[in-house]
């Protein structure tokens, strides 16, 4: 096969459907914003900026390192670019590199209107993407992709995008932070369950291999559920809270798969379903939290 990919396939090289992963927690970072006062428009287009250019930096990242590895030869999920011999390891790295260059500029400036300090924090998570599957030691391949995932997606990004425009973090904030960053992680948990019967022969243990088919199943579903008892938290700011309910049916279509034993191209789906009921929620809790109070 040529390693000449189209432009249509370096699109989806980028995996787009995990745009939700980086949108939602900018979106939840901005209406904790709101909630306290302090929305700033062009703070949160910055910080959607580092965190999409972030996303598709560390997915091409990912294709690198996987590809490079052998990780992707036999690969049921999403179109991989270098495992696929559809593009050389050589133009994928560089696609991650002027990816995640973008973020650290928007990073960048983002820090220096904001906290300087926060330069820190940009350079973790450029490390943290990168090192989730490349370097000689990647944490991906010893079962703390989830974790990071959690952290940075969720945490970082959540509480990072409420601190650059009001200046400080709540405990409103904090709850948008561990929801988002809980249904982040139950994206990357199915899609690591769907890998496990690839993963680990080619030693890439993740959690999902270390826990097994049926408890990885367990924690999708309490990852999920976890952001569902959250809005009931998000209450106690403002009953309009409530709407973000609306997202439960996207969260029980994601969860059927998994709770029904699918496996396999069957799960895919899940990735969508779960990343759209993320990115619904965040949008109506933080509109709910902009409501005048």
């Amino acid at each position: 096969m040529s390693e000449r990919a189209s432009f249509a396939q370096w699109i989806e090289g980028a995996r787009p459907r995990t745009l939700p992963n980086a949108i939602a927690p900018v979106v939840a970072g901005t209406g904790a914003a709101a909630w306290l006062g302090a929305a700033v428009w062009w703070k949160a287009l910055l910080a959607l900026t580092v965190a999409v250019a972030l996303i598709i930096g560390v997915n091409f990242a990912n294709d690198y390192s996987d590809g490079v590895r052998g990780t992707d030869d036999d690969r049921t999920g999403p179109l991989r670019l270098v495992g696929s011999r559809l593009a050389t390891p050589r133009a994928v790295l560089a696609a991650a590199i002027t990816a995640l260059s973008v973020g650290a500029l928007a990073g960048l400036a983002l820090a220096l209107v904001s906290a300087p300090w926060l330069l820190a924090v940009g350079a973790a998570c450029i490390a943290g993407a990168w090192l989730y599957t490349g370097g000689a030691r990647p944490y991906g391949y010893a079962g703390f992709g989830e974790i990071a995932v959690f952290v940075f997606f969720g945490l970082v990004a959540v509480l990072g995008t409420q601190y650059t425009q009001a200046m400080r973090v709540d405990w409103v904030g904090v709850v948008l932070a561990v929801g988002v960053g809980a249904l982040s992680s139950a994206v990357l948990v199915a899609n690591n369950l769907r890998d496990i019967a690839t993963d680990e022969p080619a030693g890439k243990i993740t959690l999902a291999v270390r826990l097994g088919d049926a408890r990885t199943r367990v924690l999708f579903q309490l990852l999920v559920a976890l952001a569902g008892v959250l809005t009931f938290a998000l209450m106690r700011a403002t009953p309009w809270c409530a709407a973000g309910l609306i997202a439960a049916p996207l969260a029980l279509r994601a969860i059927a798969p998994v709770r029904s034993g699918q496996g396999g191209v069957a799960l895919i789906p899940v990735l969508r379903d779960t990343g759209l009921a993320m990115l619904v929620w965040a949008v109506v809790e933080a509109v709910a939290l902009s409501v005048p109070h």
